[in-house]
């Protein structure tokens, strides 16, 4: 499967923060979106950088109580892991591995397009699965043919 195909699946907006943004803002902005991985950008279809969970952890843990009200631009990830949209999710699986990271920027060109994650992966490859589990019964039993 492409990652355009996994991303026309999935809800379009790309939460991000500005290089400002506290790391209590950007906490927030986890919460209220239920997530744990933000694009750090001035403008939408940019990327400065990204921020997860863990990389917040690693600053708490680095700075302590200097670390709530440090701002994004600080302790943003700038080494960014990306795919482009013609890409096999088995490439992205690689990628991942690779740079050890949960999150792949999706890339068109410069142009921001969307953030794949191990759940996106996992979901679609494991739906993947599930198909090829019936096509498989259906061939055995018989079944299935028009």
């Amino acid at each position: 499967m492409l990652v355009c195909e996994v991303l026309k699946t999935m809800a379009s907006e790309i939460i991000s923060v500005t290089p400002d943004q506290t790391m209590v803002e950007v906490l927030r902005v986890f919460r209220d979106n239920n997530i744990g991985f933000v694009v750090v950008s001035r403008s939408p279809g940019e990327y400065l950088g990204t921020l997860s969970e863990r990389d917040c952890c690693n600053i708490v843990a680095e700075h302590g109580a200097e670390a709530p009200m440090m701002r994004a631009s600080d302790f943003m990830n700038r080494s960014v892991a990306t795919c482009s949209l013609q890409d096999r999710l088995p490439m992205v699986m690689a990628i991942m591995t690779k740079r050890r990271t949960r999150h792949v920027l999706v890339m068109d060109g410069d142009a921001l397009m969307g953030i794949v994650s191990i759940g996106d992966v996992v979901k679609h490859q494991l739906d993947e699965s599930l198909r090829n589990e019936q096509v498989l019964h259906d061939y055995i039993a018989g079944t299935g043919y028009h």
